[in-house]
């Protein structure tokens, strides 16, 4: 008798644990699947219209197409310190908010680091979750300027250096500006001596070099090709580690004429600092099914961008790497924190 109440007990006991193993398990595979449960906000922290405005409606317009995220989702512009203003607010106020991510570019490792209105946040401050896309810094003249090649204009600089006038469409100190002395300072020659004059964005920088304001112009590759078609300017040469296609294929690389640099533009996506294993996860699954979606290439063509894809952890090891890069040309213009 008292061994049957003692079988009794124990089956119940058996029945009792399994059950709650269960529960526990259908609560831990519920969690992941779950992710995202309530709408999600992409951030640009510029005006509308810009680069990574533009970047942000389209990786939303085509996750939302592909339905690879199921949610809603809402692209939300917050300018102000050419992003500085947002990283304030982000890795402080949402560093655990896994419903708003953000598109950044080199300033996210630039404003970190320089001197003048510098982020005391980086992307030290956020979890990287991936590159989506690439371009290349362009080193560019008029059509009929005197400078055939890379070499006249840094044999110029380095003759008289004030003879020559440098131009782009961003502060001193920030990506034009660095992709502008790039070329001279791996030359060897002291890029504070370069005179560099900044506008408010690319295209006054190129109206200005159109306009004789200026000798030449440091700007994105992939916003010239209309002005080389249209027989306009020429490219001396490009960032990249190969040659690019289209329009610019015959522009040499600075690797090529023997400079030893490459600058790579990219754009990125990131999340909170302390983001959650289930969404981080999500995420790095969702982009890397964004990358090689037909969808996505056919709006990377339409908008003229190079795709790039690099997760998580490749990511971050190449902001580390371009991190060094833009650290060593800041301190070069004296213009490091």
């Amino acid at each position: 008798m008292k061994k049957w109440w003692f079988f009794l007990v124990m089956g119940i006991v058996a029945v009792m644990l399994a059950a709650c193993g269960s529960t526990a398990t259908t609560k831990s595979s519920n969690k992941q699947e779950n992710y995202p449960t309530k709408p999600i906000m992409f951030v640009a922290p510029s005006g509308a219209g810009g680069g990574w405005d533009l970047t942000a409606r389209a990786i939303t317009k085509i996750l939302d197409e592909t339905n690879l995220v199921k949610q809603t989702m809402t692209v939300e512009n917050k300018p102000g310190g050419g992003g500085t203003v947002f990283m304030a607010e982000y890795a402080t106020q949402d560093k655990n908010n896994d419903y708003k991510l953000f598109v950044n570019s080199p300033p996210i490792i630039i404003n970190n680091l320089k001197a003048e209105g510098n982020s005391p946040y980086g992307y030290q401050d956020t979890t990287p979750l991936a590159q989506l896309t690439k371009d290349f810094g362009a080193i560019v003249v008029r059509a009929d300027s005197k400078f055939q090649s890379m070499s006249q204009l840094l044999d110029a600089i380095k003759q008289n250096p004030k003879s020559v006038t440098v131009a782009g469409g961003s502060a001193p100190g920030s990506m034009d500006h660095l992709v502008a002395i790039l070329p001279i300072y791996k030359s060897g020659i002291d890029p504070k001596i370069v005179k560099y004059v900044s506008y408010d964005g690319g295209g006054e920088a190129i109206a200005a070099l159109l306009g004789g304001n200026t000798d030449v112009i440091a700007t994105d590759a992939s916003s010239v090709g209309e002005y080389v078609k249209a027989g306009k300017v020429r490219v001396l040469a490009v960032s990249a580690p190969e040659r690019l296609d289209g329009v610019l294929k015959d522009v040499p690389t600075l690797k090529e004429l023997g400079i030893d640099a490459e600058f790579t533009i990219w754009r990125g996506v990131f999340g909170p600092k302390q983001m959650s294993d289930d969404a981080k996860k999500f995420w790095e699954n969702t982009f890397k099914k964004l990358s090689e979606h037909e969808k996505w290439k056919e709006e990377l063509t339409k908008q003229g961008w190079e795709p790039e894809y690099k997760g998580s952890k490749e990511f971050t090891q190449f902001l580390q790497e371009q991190e060094q890069l833009i650290s060593d040309m800041l301190k070069s213009l004296g213009m490091h924190k």
